[in-house]
């Protein structure tokens, strides 16, 4: 039992350290939805373009 109880307090005390390098969080979340937004409106607006330089860059790279 005195092993689990000083485990405990060695994870508490561990927490406590890392509580002030925990990030931002928020700021995170933000920047990966505005990310996937901007994927989004590129591939919306120049799905045609896109699909022609990937098909090119396959053929090029699959021919003899």
């Amino acid at each position: 039992m005195k092993h689990i109880i000083r485990l405990h307090a060695g994870f508490i005390a561990r927490m406590r350290e890392l509580d002030g390098e925990r990030g931002d969080v928020p700021g995170w979340v933000l920047v990966a939805v505005m990310t996937a937004g901007l994927v989004t409106a590129i591939w919306l607006i120049a799905d045609d373009q896109l699909t022609s330089v990937l098909d090119r860059a396959i053929s090029s790279v699959s021919a003899p």
